[in-house]
């Protein structure tokens, strides 16, 4: 009895020894940062290119072009910014050559309605540009939005309607509209 009695005492012994052995086991580890995405910034300096069409009273022309901007968020969710457009129309109505250049600078207000979605209006100034033809002022208002793809990337599509200050022919405070959509890179 004494043996089976000192048998199980001793074997008590050794699994609690060996339960508090395995509580002071130390491995080292090092712990994994917490990283949450910040989203897309719509803040600081972008560039790319759009391409659409230029609607007037009866026909359509093509427009290609490029942008240069810079946003800045001023008092979440608002953003201003400002950007200019060099664009190329071409076309040709009643076998009246339209090729021009169309040159803007624009001023951007906008919501950032979610990190990845960018609402604007937008108001611009400036030249066209047509060979035989005096330059001449034109204006464009509209607005569009913007989707962010990448951390760097984005595509947009715009409306706006285009008038010539110069324009002593119609009434009309937009003489053509014009609808692109483009893609742009933020540095």
């Amino acid at each position: 009895m004494f043996v089976r009695s000192l048998s199980l005492g001793v074997a008590a012994a050794a699994l609690l020894v060996g339960g508090a052995q395995a509580a002071d086991l130390i491995i080292p580890t090092t712990p994994q940062p917490i990283y949450e995405a910040a989203g897309f910034s719509w803040d600081g300096l972008y560039a790319g290119v759009q391409g659409g069409a230029e609607f007037f009273d009866g026909f359509t022309a093509g427009v290609v072009g490029a942008h240069v901007g810079v946003n800045f968020i001023v008092a979440d969710p608002i953003l201003l910014g400002l950007e200019g457009t060099a664009e190329y129309v071409w076309g040709t109505n009643n076998g009246v050559d339209l090729n021009r250049g169309e040159f803007f600078v624009n001023a951007r207000v906008g919501a950032v309605v979610t990190d990845a979605v960018l609402v604007y209006a937008l108001a611009g100034a400036g030249v066209a540009t047509q060979e035989n033809v005096d330059n001449r002022g034109i204006y464009q208002l509209g607005g569009g939005v913007e989707f962010a793809v990448t951390d760097a990337v984005s595509v947009r599509a715009q409306l706006v309607g285009l008038g010539d200050f110069d324009n002593n022919a119609n009434n009309d405070f937009f003489d053509a509209a014009k609808a692109t959509v483009g893609v742009s890179y933020h540095f």
